[in-house]
This record gives structure tokens, sequence and C-alpha cells, in this order.
């Protein structure tokens, strides 16, 4: 089956403006998503998906494979859903464009999931251990099923610590999805849910319409950039 990975990639990004073409050691972050999910070698192709010329630039000048979007878009799967419908295509991965320091292994595991022909939708997530990162907005959670399925993503703190006999594990919900494209495209023709408009996290659609996404739990996806501080501690990580 023929998989792709699309890197969505806004430039006017509400937290950090222009945050994927800030400098993270030699590259731009945006520079470093591609690239280290090109060295992969999972993927049939590698795209990034932008509304912005100076991104769309960025990568084509570097030698990558980048388009723009033709309209404006909530999601970053609404804009790769654009560019992929006329794809030849089955497994949609979508890499966020501010996790620079993307891995072979969590896709890899990623994409084994879909030999269950049942799921439709994965994505991955990590354990948060510092309390300042459970509580902080920032950082998405999730909470799931026996079955690694995702009951609920919230930027609040799930499950509430109520007994504190028992320590819950939290986990963060890392932006890396995968799709089969009918699902990526089913996901563009509904509307907006009452809870995705609450939380602005785009995957609460799915479970709002009855799919669940299955989580895989990896145990290292570096750091996603946020914010002007998550910059400096990606530069440290870097080295």
């Amino acid at each position: 089956m023929k998989k792709i990975a699309m890197i969505p990639a806004r430039y006017a990004a509400t937290r950090f403006p222009a945050k994927l073409m800030q400098q993270l050691g030699n590259k731009t972050v945006i520079q470093h998503t591609y690239d280290n999910t090109v060295a992969t070698g999972l993927f049939d192709e590698v795209i990034v998906v932008t509304d912005s010329d100076i991104i769309y630039n960025e990568i084509t000048i570097n030698g990558g494979k980048a388009v723009m979007s033709k309209k404006e878009h909530e999601s970053g799967s609404d804009r790769i859903a654009e560019a992929v419908a006329d794809m030849d295509v089955e497994i949609v991965v979508n890499v966020q464009g501010d996790e620079p320091f993307v891995q072979r292994a969590p896709l890899e595991k990623l994409l084994q999931v879909f030999d269950d022909i049942t799921v439709q939708v994965a994505s991955l997530m990590q354990v948060l251990k510092e309390q300042k990162f459970i509580d902080d907005p920032n950082y998405v959670k999730v909470a799931v099923d026996k079955n690694m399925n995702s009951l609920m993503f919230s930027r609040s703190p799930i499950p509430y610590h109520r007994d504190k006999n028992i320590a819950p594990t939290y986990y963060e919900h890392i932006g890396v999805y995968a799709f089969r494209k009918q699902a990526l495209i089913n996901f563009t023709n509904w509307e907006m849910t009452p809870l995705e408009a609450a939380e602005k996290i785009e995957c609460l659609r799915y479970l709002e319409n009855g799919i669940p996404l299955k989580m895989i739990v990896t145990e290292y996806m570096g750091i996603e950039i946020d914010t002007p501080e998550d910059l400096e501690r990606a530069a440290k990580l870097l080295g």
C-alpha cells in the first residue's frame, strides 16, 4: 500500500509566529522536520503543504518537495486533505511541521497498526511526568481505554487526580497522525464539532463522530516547538 508523509506548515502560528522558520542549529525548524521525515525511509513521498511562499521556498530551494494550499483551512488535516484528494494513496501520515526531532521507530509503529483493517486513524502519545507539563494547556493530554483507543483529548489534565492513593499515568498527545485516505476525506466533510471548537483540538472531531484513534506509546519524540521556550529547550537538546 502506498504511504506518504504530509507536513502541514502554516507561517502565522498563533502562539509563536513564524516558528517554523526559526533557526535551530544549522537549519530552520521546518527543514529539520522535513529532512528527518525523509530520513526514516518509510514513505513513498514526503511533501510539505503550506500557505506560505517563504516556507515553500525554504523547502524547494533545499531540494525538497512542497505544494501550496489553494485556500484557507481551519486545520492541518484540512490542508492535507486538499493536497491528497487526487493522489493515488492509501495511508497518509501527518507529521506536524513543528516536530523537528522526527524518528523512524515511532512512525514505523504507527504504520504497522494499519495491518488491522478496522483502524481508520492512529496517532502517537508519550508519558508526561513533570507536573508543570501536565498542567500546561499547550500540552494536549489523551486518555485511552484498555485497547489503547482514545477516549478523550483535552488541554486540561485528564484524568483528574481525585484519589491521591492512585498514581495515574498522563499521556501527552503528539501531533503525528496517520489516516486511511477516506477517513481523512470524511473528516473534512464534517462540520467542526462542539468539543473540538471548545478545546481547539482537531482530532476531537473524529471522536465526536464515533471514530476512535488507535494510540501508540512512544518513548521519545523530542520537543514540539510551540513557544520560544520550546525552541530554547530544543537548541539545548540539539547540542
